[in-house]
Parts: C-alpha cells; structure tokens; sequence
C-alpha cells in the first residue's frame, strides 16, 4: 500500500492540473467567441482584418511608432493581438472619418475605443505617465 503522503500528492497536482486546465480552457473559449459569426456575417476577427487590410498604406512612420509605444505596457505575450486589435480600432476611426493617413489622434481615439471599461483606470494612468494629452476624448472614459 502507498504511504499517506505520496496519495496526498496524487490529489494536489490533480486539483493543479484541473486549475491549469480550466485557465486555459477559458482563454481558449474567449478565443472561440472571437471566431464566431455576429448578425452580419462576419467575425469579430473579420472585422478587425478588414480595417486593418483597408488602412494598410495609410499608416506614416511616426503613426506605427506611436502606436508602439501606446502597446508597451501590454505583457509580451499578448502584445501581437492587442496591438491587431488597436491598430483595427484606430483604422476604422480614421477610416470612418475620412481621414487620408493616421494621425496621433486617431491613434489615441482608436487606443480608447479598443481598451476595454475595466482597464481604464490603467488606460489613464498611463496616458499620463506618458504625458500624453487625452482631453479631448474624455467623453468616450465616461461611457
């Protein structure tokens, strides 16, 4: 027969490997929601590949540089798909607003737009440690 222990350590890396399991289970099913199709046809991810696609000559230097640096703080890991999906966000308001390239303003409207409500307290405070001027869309933080 095994020791007590050893029968405790069976169960804790079980109870870990469900943890770590159903962690990713999680972000894999937030993925999946992204692929569906919404009542238009198209996938959030279609979406963001259609104003990314349709921006794609519009974008100066300075404009890819900026939007760099307002992707820093995200963990390298993600910072591929939140800079896709801000760099979507900014070409849609530049897009929709018939703007011929992107401007820093776009980029800070988009970069709003794109962070979701719960990170605005972040959002601000790193629009500020950056010294970046966000006034005029103050409107869109009180959504």
């Amino acid at each position: 027969m095994a020791p007590s222990w050893f029968m405790y350590f069976i169960v804790f890396w079980a109870i870990v490997m469900i943890g770590f399991m159903s962690i990713g289970g999680y972000f894999m099913f937030r993925k999946f929601l992204k692929v569906l199709p919404m009542r238009d046809g198209k996938s959030k991810l279609d979406w963001q590949n259609y104003w990314v696609d349709r921006s794609r000559g519009m974008w100066p230097e300075d404009s890819k540089q900026f939007l760099d640096q307002l992707v820093a703080p995200v963990p390298s890991a993600f910072r591929d798909i939140a800079r896709h999906s801000i760099a979507a966000k900014i070409a849609q308001v530049a897009v929709e607003g018939g703007a011929s390239e992107v401007s820093r303003s776009h980029c800070i409207e988009g970069y709003i737009r794109a962070t979701p409500k719960r990170d605005y307290r972040s959002l601000i405070s790193f629009l500020e440690r950056e010294q970046i001027d966000y006034s005029p869309y103050t409107h869109l933080l009180n959504k």
